[in-house]
């Protein structure tokens, strides 16, 4: 399962990179290889204790494997350490960062930004938020009562106030909610999120569009999971309109390290108005200049960041770079495809209800039930026995007005459903739709025998 033919290509890279220092007097490294050996082999050991992630049988949470490119390129800059928060600490990693970070820009159509790499999607949205608050001093953020919790956390963290809004029956963002709010007056920033955590739901950019200009707030993009499906060839003509919409907002949050094939941490944070980098300025006694140049630690709220991540993104976008027609596009069409297949298959299950089809690659689903209450418990029982015979499930809590518009049969008991959810983020998954099939339709058979 765990791909180590590339490893070879490390040693060759190794001695490359070595000839960059070549004059510099040698020194032997303090290290005893068998103690060495004593600990890695206890770590792999401990690291067992792991659900399989990089298995296309892992269709839980958002986890997917780095793609090989990004883990050597990872691992070869480790032997240099840079450290990307100036230029004296991470010469060649801030360039690679810098043009690393242009791609994703232009990917959203945008030639003039301000952006750079940070530890993730929270410390992304941190700043964006934190920006935000900086040109709408005092007024409030909005976002989707389906989107992340991270953005109310953040904004108690920043003393902003905020609010969320009412999700729709499809858990976008309810425009007539929205629309009550802005009418009092104080909303500054309105959060539309691309792919939202449980459903992979994406906002209706177009209309919030729309109300900015009559209501003249920011909009801040939370493309964390769902950014680089602006590359996919089969979204419905809604979520497309959405995407094509993305360059007319005010600032955009992505996560390579989710559909971007990086490991963690690798987020990104990316401003349409390059001199909101005057909120960034600070004095600094300590911090080593060699360069005129505006170094990324003049426009980020960390300090120290790893170097590593910026080359282990720039390999991989060297590779597969962000083309409409080109191999990374069409492996996030594909899972977009394969959440589609198993979708259908689920649908057409009497046993189950779908409140509605996947966005991106995520679905929800429950058992079909006469109350909220066993189907949440038919859930968990399903969730339970897949895991036995290896197939990964998640599960997540949803309101139950998006099942009983769809199965009106269903007593609202309670004010949660307990449902399955399925991230198929990986390229592969559209080859093993039919194995998760049968294994669910296995387990399913099962659980229902049992009751």
């Amino acid at each position: 399962m765990l791909e180590k033919e590339s490893l070879q290509l490390l040693f060759e890279a190794l001695d490359k990179l070595e000839l960059g220092f070549q004059g510099m007097p040698e020194f032997n490294s303090p290290y005893q290889l068998e103690s060495l050996r004593t600990v890695l082999l206890e770590v792999a050991t401990r690291m067992q204790d792991n659900f399989p992630y990089p298995h296309p049988l892992y269709v839980g949470q958002m986890l997917k494997p780095p793609h090989p490119i990004a883990r050597l390129a990872y691992m070869l800059s480790m032997w240099i350490n840079p450290n990307n928060h100036a230029l004296d600490g991470g010469r060649a990693s801030t360039f690679m960062e810098k043009e690393a970070v242009k791609e994703i820009a232009q990917m959203f159509g945008w030639e003039t930004f301000l952006g750079h790499l940070c530890g993730g999607g929270t410390i992304a949205n941190l700043e964006a938020l934190w920006v935000a608050g900086k040109v709408k001093p005092g007024l409030k953020i909005v976002a989707s009562e389906q989107s992340h919790y991270t953005h109310e956390r953040i904004c108690g963290v920043l003393g902003l106030p905020f609010a969320p809004v009412k999700s729709d029956c499809f858990g976008r963002m309810d425009l007539e909610a929205l629309e009550t709010l802005l009418k009092a007056g104080d909303i500054g920033t309105v959060v539309v999120t691309m792919g939202t955590t449980a459903t992979g739901s994406v906002d209706p950019l177009p209309a919030i569009l729309e109300l900015r200009s009559q209501y003249h707030f920011r909009i801040h993009a939370d493309a964390a999971y769902g950014g680089y499906f602006t590359l996919a060839n089969n979204l419905t003509e809604t979520t497309r309109a959405a995407y094509d919409s993305l360059s007319a907002v005010d600032s955009i949050v992505i996560d390579p390290h989710k559909h971007g094939l990086q490991p963690y941490g690798c987020g990104c944070v990316i401003f349409a108005d390059p001199t909101v980098g005057t909120f960034y300025q600070h004095e600094c006694a300590f911090t080593y200049f060699t360069s005129s140049e505006l170094h990324l630690g003049e426009i980020s709220l960390e300090c120290s960041r790893p170097g590593a991540s910026a080359v282990a993104l720039w390999a991989t976008q060297r590779l597969l770079p962000y083309t409409r027609e080109g191999e990374f596009a069409t492996e996030i069409s594909h899972c977009r495809t394969a959440a589609v297949a198993l979708a259908q298959k689920i649908q057409a299950d009497g046993r189950f209800v779908i409140p509605f089809s996947p966005e991106l690659d995520i679905l929800v689903w429950t058992p079909r039930a006469k109350s909220a209450s066993i189907a949440s418990q038919l859930a968990k029982d399903i969730f339970t026995a897949a895991a036995q015979k290896n197939l990964h499930l998640a599960i997540a809590h949803l309101n139950v007005e998006l099942f009983t518009d769809v199965h009106p049969e269903m007593e609202p008991d309670q004010d949660k459903v307990t449902c399955l959810r399925s991230c198929l983020m990986k390229p592969e998954h559209l080859e093993w739709v039919e194995d998760i099939w049968q294994l669910l339709e296995q387990v399913t058979d099962q659980v229902l025998a049992d009751k």
